[in-house]
């Protein structure tokens, strides 16, 4: 697998793998076949896993830490704080406060079984105090060696300068795939001038750019794509029109419509680094593949002339969601 370097050096699989679906979110998991698909991904050369303390809540931290007991050394762990959840799993509500920071942190290591926390973000922006504070308290975590690296998630290009000033920023990570285009219009930017890398959650748009999921995952009630405006109603109907479109440049191509979605987030260039989640190892090898395929400027035209940014439906997550984005 190719290594792409974030910001401040962090060298990581050209993809990662995000964990967050085999503990909540999108259906019921089994945390067998999760562990069999982490070590799969290390195996085939991805070190790059992304989880955080709210996917359980809790619980998808200490399966990603159960499955990389004996592996520690080729990880390259990523974290995040900031969604606050009880253990009942009630949302709680966005924490910035350097206290929760820090024991944020703790907890996290805890969780996790390991001394240190390759890359710690901030998960969404605490509107009610400065960002200097809460980034003075992730400074402090790194001089302690609790970290190694520092991110931040969904944030704007004012926040992240004035984060960056108080603690170099290694990855800005934001959900960007062939129907959420958003950053291209100001934060990549900011990201390359200030040498900050950019991570990509979500880049099959949660599965929808797949081809396989849209359907199945509207009626399962576990799933939490069955309220998401992309995928239900007449917004649902038009993206999967868009979904069609990449079908038949994908056949010319001998690929998958996923392997197709995720070449082209991969071409956006060296920075970018998506991390496609998955629970099964049949999706992450065909992931895999996805590194194989190059795509020429004819490619690239075709596909953003089946899918233009202007013709996707619905808003990226239910209103309440929304309001916690662009902090």
């Amino acid at each position: 697998m190719e290594r792409r370097k974030l910001g401040q050096g962090l060298e990581v699989s050209a993809q990662g793998l995000g964990c967050m679906g085999m503990s909540e979110f999108y259906g019921v998991g089994d945390d067998g076949e999760s562990i069999a698909t982490i070590h799969a991904a290390l195996d085939h050369g991805v070190n790059f896993l992304d989880t955080a303390d709210m996917y359980g809540p809790f619980k998808n931290e200490v399966l990603v830490g159960s499955a990389i007991k004996q592996r520690r050394g080729e990880v390259v762990l990523a974290t995040k704080f900031g969604n606050q959840r009880g253990e009942d799993g009630a949302y709680l509500g966005i924490n910035g406060q350097p206290e929760y920071v820090r024991k944020a942190c703790d907890d996290s290591l805890r969780r996790l079984g390991v001394d240190v926390i390759d890359l710690y973000y901030q998960h969404r922006v605490d509107r009610t105090l400065p960002i200097e504070e809460t980034w003075g308290a992730m400074k402090e975590l790194v001089e302690a060696g609790k970290v190694r690296h520092l991110g931040i998630s969904e944030a704007s290009s004012a926040t992240i300068e004035r984060a960056h000033a108080v603690h170099p920023v290694t990855a800005l990570q934001s959900e960007y795939s062939l129907w959420t285009r958003d950053p291209e219009d100001d934060v990549l930017a900011t990201c390359r001038r200030l040498g900050i890398g950019f991570v990509a959650y979500s880049p099959l748009g949660r599965g929808f750019l797949t081809g396989e999921t849209a359907n199945r995952s509207a009626s399962d009630p576990k799933d939490f794509r069955s309220v998401n405006p992309r995928f239900v109603g007449d917004a649902g109907a038009s993206n999967l029109k868009l979904v069609a479109n990449l079908e038949s440049i994908a056949e010319e191509k001998h690929v998958s419509v996923a392997q197709l979605a995720l070449a082209w987030v991969l071409s956006r260039g060296p920075d970018v680094v998506p991390i496609p989640g998955t629970k099964r190892r049949k999706w992450l090898l065909e992931n895999i593949a996805a590194s194989d395929l190059v795509l020429n400027e004819s490619d690239l035209a075709a596909i953003g002339a089946a899918v233009p940014r202007e013709a996707v439906q619905g808003k990226r997550y239910a209103e309440r969601a929304m309001d916690s984005l662009n902090g």
